[in-house]
């Protein structure tokens, strides 16, 4: 998971947005653990503006699994759909299935797919062995299905 707080953007709601997923979804609920989760990047924008990245890289499976739940169990109905329809396009040939959610929604506490590229992206890898695109469909489908 990543997202970008802009120098116009107060940081603290941006993480709030973050944490959002971290605390609901892992489980994780004392600010010390998610510090430890989420690393923080000091970055330049396209026109020079200072900004700063904030990402978090999620590895244990059961951890990948309970995000999978989090977010199935609380998207609207429609956006619910919208990911099942989308499914073929946004699983990628390196098998990694692209969400993003709408980070200001995420910071009061709502989950809310969009395609602006201002918001929290997530990439979840769907492993199969061997590399089988169709499997990793039906994992998709099992997971947000």
């Amino acid at each position: 998971m990543r997202v970008i707080a802009h120098s116009t953007e107060d940081i603290s709601r941006v993480r709030d947005a973050l944490d959002f997923f971290l605390r609901n979804a892992i489980g994780r609920s004392e600010d010390a653990v998610t510090d430890e989760l989420v690393d923080v990047t000091d970055i330049e924008g396209h026109y020079g503006n200072s900004s700063v990245m904030l990402s978090s890289q999620i590895t244990r499976k059961s951890d990948v699994v309970k995000i999978a739940s989090f977010i199935r169990g609380h998207l609207s109905p429609d956006d619910v759909e919208r990911l099942r329809s989308e499914m073929p396009d946004r699983l990628d040939d390196d098998q990694l299935f692209h969400i993003r959610f709408d980070k200001q929604a995420a910071s009061l506490g709502k989950l809310v797919l969009t395609s602006s590229s201002d918001a929290i992206i997530m990439k979840l890898k769907i492993a199969t062995y061997p590399k089988n695109r169709v499997l990793a469909g039906q994992i998709v489908e099992e997971l947000f299905g």
